[in-house]
């Protein structure tokens, strides 16, 4: 390759390298397929790389006069070690999607159709970008909003039928990698869509709850807050569960995720304390097993769930609430350390009776905040550490329970 010169048209404008399936924007200017799709779709851009033109059509031409001329020039070079660059597979049109949607009528049809849908989509991001454009969006949607649990548990047929249809339709969905317009479309839907997700993560199996959260999560990104507020009960109810049931690694972790981004809104936390949220954290919590990241995120919806007397209710009733964010401080991570604070810091102002005060002092979590005064862990967690211990120290600062060592950082 380095023995000859490469003609500058065959080189991709992006990734410098020799182009394999040359395609033109609406701009004129060819690109390499692989590397352009990369742009527009993985890295979200908007304009042309090369003039900065705005493209309002995504749509990629392929050039086969550059490509045939590119494999002329490969077969020439042979001899240098280049190979011949094969004929790429042509992407899915429009017309091919949407005769897929018409004939898939009854259940075995669309489960084979969602099959080829899904083989279709693995291919590239065109292939994905055109199935959205051709209404496979709203027809994935279709079938997961018929979900009728009720028919399903009378008929063993139905069920069958119906829970792999909704498992494939929203792994389908999932898998398109929708872009915001369309996410948002979801969102708009009066909320319908957000229902049917949240009746098959009441009623679905293991795969159609995890990727209903999945999706969730990608909606909740581009939602508004008064889309995040108006969130029904229901769904909180559901995410906790997904929680308790561990159904998988990921789904955890995008469920704490979506907590994470929902629960600061309106009366989110409130809806999150009175689905159960807190007891199940803390069970987490407890389990030694919990990586850092999955520990801060916990901490972080105990701290927002914290914010309602609710929330801070149901830590307070949980024999091992207090010990156990005690316990995360100074053993996890910096991030985790002062939502911890936080935490103690909440309950501090207005959950602080005789017998949390005396709880707080015996388990050792005022000693654990003198500790916090001492060492490098951040002068927000610090500071917050220090709020606490002043809020109450007519209770604690001549308490038997501080080691002698910590009762020098008592502050005044």
């Amino acid at each position: 390759m380095d023995e000859i010169d490469v003609p500058p048209f065959f080189i991709c404008p992006i990734s410098l390298e020799i182009m394999k399936d040359p395609v033109t924007l609406s701009t004129g200017i060819t690109y390499d397929r692989e590397s352009i799709e990369k742009w527009l779709f993985s890295g979200k851009n908007t304009t042309c790389p090369v003039t900065k033109q705005v493209i309002a059509d995504c749509e990629l031409t392929p050039n086969h006069t550059l490509r045939r001329l590119l494999q002329s020039w490969c077969m020439l070079n042979a001899s240098h070690g280049i190979e011949r660059i094969p004929t790429p597979k042509p992407p899915i049109s429009k017309a091919q999607i949407v005769k897929l949607l018409i004939d898939a009528k009854s259940p075995q049809q669309q489960i084979k159709c969602l099959d080829t849908l899904k083989s279709i989509a693995a291919e590239n991001a065109t292939n994905k970008r055109c199935m959205e454009s051709s209404g496979a969006v709203e027809f994935l949607v279709s079938i997961v909003c018929n979900y009728n649990p009720t028919a399903a548990e009378e008929s063993l047929d139905y069920e069958f039928d119906s829970i792999r249809l909704i498992d494939e339709a929203l792994s389908t969905l999932y898998s398109l990698q929708l872009s915001e317009a369309s996410l948002k479309n979801l969102m708009g839907k009066n909320g319908d869509f957000i229902l049917s997700l949240t009746r098959v993560m009441q009623r679905g199996s293991y795969e159609s709850r995890a990727y209903a959260v999945l999706l969730l999560k990608s909606m909740a990104e581009i939602a508004d807050p008064m889309q995040l507020i108006n969130f029904r009960p229901q769904l909180f109810i559901e995410l906790v569960q997904v929680l308790h049931d561990q159904i998988s690694k990921q789904a955890s972790k995008v469920t704490l995720q979506l907590l994470v981004s929902i629960c600061p809104w309106g009366r989110n936390k409130i809806k999150a304390a009175e689905a159960g949220v807190v007891p199940v954290l803390i069970d987490l919590l407890l389990d030694s097993s919990s990586e850092r990241r999955a520990c801060e995120m916990i901490l972080t919806v105990l701290d927002a769930v914290c914010g309602c007397a609710e929330g801070r209710s149901e830590l307070l009733k949980h024999g091992a609430g207090l010990a156990i964010v005690s316990k995360k401080i100074l053993r996890v991570s910096q991030v985790a350390s002062e939502r911890a604070v936080r935490i103690l810091l909440s309950i501090a102002k207005f959950g602080a009776t005789s017998k949390v005060l005396q709880e707080m002092q015996q388990l050792g979590v005022v000693a654990k905040l003198c500790l916090v005064l001492q060492l490098d862990c951040g002068s927000k967690t610090k500071e917050k550490a220090r709020e606490v211990l002043k809020l109450h120290a007519t209770v604690w600062k001549n308490s038997p329970c501080i080691p002698t060592n910590l009762v020098s950082s008592y502050p005044a």
